[in-house]
């Protein structure tokens, strides 16, 4: 029987993980992983308090895609936060993350639309893909500064996603560049978030 929040003694562990998954947006996190790094006795209580921050809409959680719903619950989760300047003012870090912001931010816009967003990661990680009815019809990137040195990796990740998803185009979100190319068959349009949040009407 899950328990309340009511029923937690030490709130200074249950503040602690909230600052570190807010700290961490973007990132994979597992259960186990935050219960070895806080000395918590139990993976259960982990999964508790992070469901607390969840009904809270503090916390967001999205699974890595997995055809199978078991494997979704067992893989690694990555947190996202409500509002990003809650983000900044909270956060354990001592550097503020354009990108990990950016994409905070696109999470948010796609969350009121979408209700199944995953990420997806095999040999490569896109950082979203959007679930409607049965079918993933959307893949996404978010990429504050699209160049030379990221150019590689982002379009990597997407290509991946649109192949395994047999997608005809994808994503990639940036800050304030745009632009549009073809890759082995598949369109990808670069766009600054402002633009797609206008366009989209999110």
């Amino acid at each position: 029987m899950r328990f309340s929040i009511s029923d937690i003694k030490n709130t200074n562990i249950l503040n602690k993980i909230a600052v570190f998954l807010i700290s961490n947006v973007g990132k994979e996190f597992s259960y186990n992983s935050i219960k070895k790094m806080f000395d918590i006795k139990s993976v259960q209580s982990v999964i508790d308090y992070v469901s607390f921050f969840e009904d809270a809409y503090l916390i967001f959680s999205v699974p890595r895609f997995s055809y199978s719903f078991k494997q979704q619950q067992v893989n690694p989760k990555k947190a996202y936060s409500i509002d990003n300047g809650f983000s900044n003012i909270n956060s354990a870090s001592f550097s503020k993350d354009n990108g990990k912001m950016l994409e905070n931010l696109a999470f948010l816009a796609l969350r009121r639309k979408y209700k199944d967003i995953f990420y997806f990661q095999e040999k490569k990680e896109c950082d979203f893909v959007v679930k409607e009815k049965e079918k993933i019809t959307h893949a996404i990137q978010v990429c504050f500064d699209f160049n030379e040195e990221t150019k590689d990796r982002e379009i990597n990740g997407l290509l991946e996603a649109l192949k395994e998803f047999k997608l005809k185009q994808g994503l990639i979100l940036t800050y304030n560049q745009e632009d549009e190319f073809k890759i082995e068959n598949k369109i990808i349009k670069v766009i600054p978030v402002w633009k797609w949040l206008l366009k989209n009407g999110i």
